[in-house]
């Protein structure tokens, strides 16, 4: 296999004692290609299915309809050639972008400076998909008793516009996996619940008119301000009323306008507003209900006053994502595996969305767990630490061990 070099290491790195992460050219070649989410993540998809294939595994791909970007779904099979059951090893491909940030480093030209590897997606999350690419020779040299199965996504970061498809694509074709590990940056700390997200734009039409005679327009952007309190006081109500659940660091169902664009002159009366607007919601609320809220005060609230002033008046709602939430139970087989492996009881819930949710919804019990701090996604100088990268691959390796035969046998 032919893999990147590895970055250059600093004075305190090449001194360490420490081994570097066998992982480490996996996770580097990954770093280097820009896959920021309005980028085709093709060329890393294909270096990943190339590499599969010439192990003598095949990978199925799922296209965006435009085919510029798609996921992969491999499966290793047991040594029987099943490819029934068996464990998940999820990741997405995209990463966020790096513009506006100050980097002291190229983002994607990943570098080794005291102990923690920099570059876009080390943490979130090529240091998981690398450290996972990097165990399948144990994995074709291990007599598996139940299949490892790969699944790289695309355009996750974006409101988790990838692995819905193929998610479809496996439940058509029967694959019924036993379980699913999202290796999202956790600090190889198991996850057990996450929160739901739902993105939307709404966008109010007005009636333009001169400034001067403003009772002959209708003014999109006033209309779409108390649309935006609406959603704002709504989650000011869940915030002081709840529902609760303290295991969260923030306990409640939280929502906000997220960006917000109308009008063109001083002097016009505005004739549309757009805005965009999120809500996080609890895995127990339903995400319909909260949503349907805010589309009834639009429709039966807002638009008849509006509609009086122009009867053209209208307001249009568009989902952008959704992406439901987790809450694993603690009596599930992977839910115990993980905890097993990791030597960790504690039971962990967090606001940030993953893909785990969506393979959860499909009938595949999940939980998340990869290397790296989520506190340094998604910012300049983003790293994950070569300590973590080790703990992940020894994760791994356990985990390839506890599918063997003689594991499964005991």
């Amino acid at each position: 296999m032919s893999v990147a070099a590895e970055p250059a290491q600093s004075s305190a790195a090449s001194a360490a004692s420490a081994p570097l992460p066998a992982s480490l050219p996996w996770v580097t070649r990954l770093v280097s290609m820009d896959t920021v989410s309005r980028n085709p993540n093709l060329g890393l998809i294909e270096v990943v299915r190339d590499d599969l294939r010439a192990r003598g595994i095949e990978a199925t791909l799922t296209h965006s309809p435009d085919g510029k970007w798609a996921n992969l779904f491999a499966t290793l099979p047991a040594h029987d050639g099943s490819t029934d059951g068996g464990i998940v090893l999820s990741g997405h491909t995209d990463v966020v972008p790096v513009d506006g940030q100050q980097w002291d480093s190229d983002p994607f030209r990943p570098e080794i400076r005291d102990g923690l590897l920099y570059g876009r997606g080390t943490c979130d999350m090529k240091g998981f998909i690398g450290a996972a690419l990097t165990l399948v020779p144990d994995m074709l040299q291990t007599k598996l008793a139940k299949p490892i199965h790969f699944a790289l996504s695309f355009d996750e970061e974006v409101g988790c516009v990838g692995a819905p498809l193929m998610i479809e694509e496996l439940v058509k074709r029967g694959v019924k996996p036993d379980g699913c590990i999202v290796g999202e940056p956790t600090s190889m700390r198991p996850i057990v619940a996450h929160k739901g997200i739902n993105a939307y734009q709404c966008c109010v039409r007005g009636q333009a008119a001169h400034s001067s005679l403003t009772p002959r327009g209708l003014n999109a952007i006033e209309y779409a301000a108390r649309l935006v309190c609406y959603i704002r006081d709504m989650a000011d109500q869940f915030r002081a009323q709840g529902p609760f659940d303290e295991q969260y660091d923030v306990p409640f169902t939280t929502a906000q306008t997220s960006t917000i664009e109308g009008g063109n002159a001083i002097n016009t009366v505005p004739a549309e507003c757009r805005f965009v607007f999120e809500f996080r919601n609890l895995p127990a609320l339903d995400p319909d209900a909260i949503f349907a809220r805010v589309d009834q005060y639009a429709r039966e609230t807002l638009l008849p006053k509006m509609q009086r002033e122009h009867a053209s008046a209208a307001i249009e709602f568009t989902k952008l994502a959704a992406a439901p939430g987790l809450e694993a139970s603690e009596q599930a087989a992977i839910t115990q595996l993980v905890r097993a492996l990791t030597a960790d009881q504690d039971r962990r819930k967090v606001a940030y969305g993953t893909e785990a949710g969506l393979f959860a919804r499909a009938g595949i019990p999940s939980v998340v767990c990869g290397p790296g701090d989520i506190q340094q996604a998604h910012k300049a100088n983003e790293f994950v630490s070569l300590d973590q990268l080790s703990a992940c691959e020894a994760f791994l390796r356990k985990l390839v061990r506890g599918l063997s035969v003689e594991a499964q046998a005991r």
